[in-house]
């Protein structure tokens, strides 16, 4: 074989393989939603089944009011503590439902919170489809509910996201003023992971959905806590030190143990004590106010 001959097959090998590439970077670029989002329809269970009363409220997508049949509707579940001491505003992760999420649900409600949860837009009964804009947009429909319809005043709101929530929660955190923002197993924004993930393609370029974590918590003006395992196997425990450095005071860091999906429960003790105190902090004391729901009731 001559060295024409050979130049020929690699040439042909290398136009072979950028095509390949270039179509892989097209597909990530075209169904980037499918490496995003994971919404289940289903729902598998509701705060009834661990015998918690909730109210389920249909929002519109446009702010948070009742149900206007023009606009697509947010499936929300609004579970009452009989003395609350405030009201925690939950954005969950990227897959499922909110019907996975009562051991969240049931967390929050044990430490004296009520626990308002939602659906991004084409997650459970949430009509429509996620994507970036419209997971915040949501959010803050959620929120609007809850401060103009309920009448809550944002001083006694905490809103917490999980994950791809955390970004949506911290997001949300940026434009209102809550009483507090806890951040469990966050990443830095989602462009950095997938970067790590898919190393071998130009990932920054081709993402269309940022979810910049980071920028959003450097400007807030309420108290942080940020949440996170070491054992992490798809958000590093950096990404998670990197946020809480950017966080300005007054900030909490707490650590957390089990793989991103193994954690969601985080029913150690630690966490459990940690997310006491900062709730304490900036809420009150338990106690106090179930004390002072006793005796408002003589």
């Amino acid at each position: 074989m001559n060295s024409v001959s050979i130049l020929h097959i690699l040439w042909s090998a290398l136009r072979i393989g950028l095509a390949v590439y270039i179509g892989l970077c097209l597909l990530m670029f075209i169904f980037q939603s499918h490496y995003v989002y994971f919404p289940s329809r289903e729902i598998l269970a509701t705060p009834a089944a661990v015998a918690l009363p909730f109210e389920a409220v249909m929002l519109t997508a446009n702010g948070g009011q009742r149900l206007a049949t023009r606009h697509e509707r947010i499936a929300t579940w609004f579970v009452p503590a009989s003395s609350a001491r405030g009201t925690v505003l939950v954005c969950h992760g990227n897959g499922g439902n909110i019907g996975d999420r009562l051991h969240i649900i049931q967390r929050f409600h044990e430490l004296g919170l009520n626990v308002f949860i939602f659906d991004y837009r084409g997650y459970g009964q949430s009509q429509g489809a996620p994507s970036e804009k419209r997971t915040y947009e949501d959010a803050l429909a959620a929120w609007n509910y809850l401060t103009r319809e309920r009448r809550l005043p944002p001083d006694r709101i905490i809103v917490c996201g999980r994950s791809l929530g955390g970004a949506v929660a911290a997001w949300l955190a940026d434009k209102q003023k809550p009483a507090g923002l806890i951040l469990e197993s966050t990443f830095t924004s989602l462009p950095d992971i997938g970067a790590r993930v898919y190393w071998y393609l130009p990932v920054r370029l081709l993402c269309r959905y940022r979810y910049p974590t980071i920028e959003y918590i450097q400007y807030l003006d309420c108290p942080v806590l940020v949440a996170h395992s070491r054992e992490d196997e798809m958000i590093p425990f950096a990404h998670a030190r990197k946020l809480f450095e950017a966080a300005p005071e007054p900030k909490v860091f707490t650590e957390l143990t089990g793989g991103h999906n193994d954690g969601e429960g985080f029913t150690e003790t630690s966490y459990h004590q940690a997310l006491d105190e900062f709730l304490t902090r900036y809420l009150g004391d338990l106690k106090r106010a179930i004390a002072n729901s006793a005796s408002s009731k003589v």
